[in-house]
């Protein structure tokens, strides 16, 4: 009865790992030879370890990621001057908790949203929140969110976002209306929170895909402040007979 009333209270206090875990013990005989405090502890690192389970998967759920993608599958064979030393040291996301920016630039095919995707994920299992949106999709969020006055809550949404990833930025010209709502955004996140930028164009014709001039300036001197650089180059990985772990590497 004493047990039972025992489970009864963990689940009350939101425990259901330890009860799970306190009820696996009763049933193994394993477990007869430890030490009250020994099993204890294995009841509080179970629990701790489904909690952070739980909250990878909801912050990945949240990410709205392209790609299911991960740092342990990309390809750092093919030629496309990925350097090994310098992604792996990107993926401790020291660079996210430092609020800096990072760039992957390089033609179609080469991978940039597969390890803008990977980075994102290696960021959520260390601890840190991201939301993964295309630049045009993000645009129109933004143009829409102006006129139906849902501005102030998308914005914070973004603003409360450890890793912000905008892939295929500058896919499309901005109008100088849309250059400045993106630069609200940029400067709200800037030395505060972090932004992952993916794009075709090579840095130097970022400033000529800008129309207005002036605010190109201002976006550009916030992005590229404290900005780790991935410049890629070659030819597009997506190409038949390259493996399952590669092709998903070209998106």
């Amino acid at each position: 009865m004493l047990i039972n009333q025992t489970l009864e209270g963990l689940s009350a206090l939101r425990l259901s790992s330890m009860a799970r875990g306190l009820k696996e013990q009763l049933e193994s005989p394993s477990y007869q030879g430890l030490s009250f405090d020994e099993r204890l502890g294995m009841l509080v690192d179970k629990e701790l370890l489904d909690r952070e389970t739980r909250r990878i998967d909801r912050n990945l759920k949240a990410a709205r990621l392209r790609i299911n993608a991960c740092v342990e599958d990309v390809d750092f064979m093919a030629k496309r001057g990925l350097d090994r030393y310098i992604f792996m040291g990107l993926s401790q996301a020291l660079w996210v908790g430092s609020a800096q920016n990072l760039v992957i630039t390089g033609p179609t095919g080469v991978g940039k949203t597969y390890l803008a995707c990977a980075l994102a994920n290696s960021a959520i299992r260390n601890g840190k929140s991201a939301l993964y949106f295309r630049s045009p999709r993000l645009i129109d969020e933004l143009q829409t969110a102006r006129v139906d006055g849902r501005w102030p809550k998308v914005v914070a949404q973004l603003l409360r976002t450890e890793l912000l990833v905008i892939d295929d930025f500058l896919l499309r010209p901005m109008t100088s209306d849309q250059a400045a709502e993106m630069l609200e955004v940029i400067d709200d996140r800037t030395k505060r929170r972090s932004t992952l930028f993916a794009s075709q164009l090579p840095i130097s014709m970022w400033h000529s895909a800008i129309k207005d001039t002036t605010i190109a300036d201002a976006l550009l001197d916030r992005i590229l402040d404290a900005t780790h650089r991935i410049e890629l180059e070659g030819d597009t990985m997506r190409k038949t007979g390259v493996d399952n772990a590669a092709q998903k590497d070209a998106d």
